[in-house]
C-alpha cells in the first residue's frame, strides 16, 4: 500500500488522529506499507493502541465513474 499524505483529502482534517502522524510525527509525504505491516497497524489500532489509517486519497472513483473532489 502507497500512503501519500500529501495527496489525502483527510491530511488538514484528522491527520492529528491517524497512525502515520502518530508513529512518526509529522506526515512523511509518501510512505509505502507492505501487507504484514498492514496487518501490525491493524492489530495496535484493534487493540487501542494507536488511531486508524485516516487516509483518503484524493480522486477516488465515484459510482457513477467520475471522480470525487476534496471538497463537497
Amino acid at each position: 500500500m502507497l500512503i501519500d499524505c500529501d495527496g489525502c483529502v483527510m491530511r488538514d482534517l484528522a491527520c492529528d488522529d491517524c497512525v502515520v502522524t502518530v508513529l512518526l510525527g509529522a506526515p512523511p509525504g509518501r510512505l509505502e506499507v507492505d501487507e504484514a505491516e498492514q496487518r501490525a497497524l491493524d492489530v495496535l489500532a484493534d487493540s487501542g493502541l494507536v488511531p486508524r489509517l485516516r487516509l483518503v486519497p484524493l480522486g477516488l472513483p465515484r459510482a457513477d465513474g467520475g471522480a470525487a473532489s476534496a471538497v463537497s
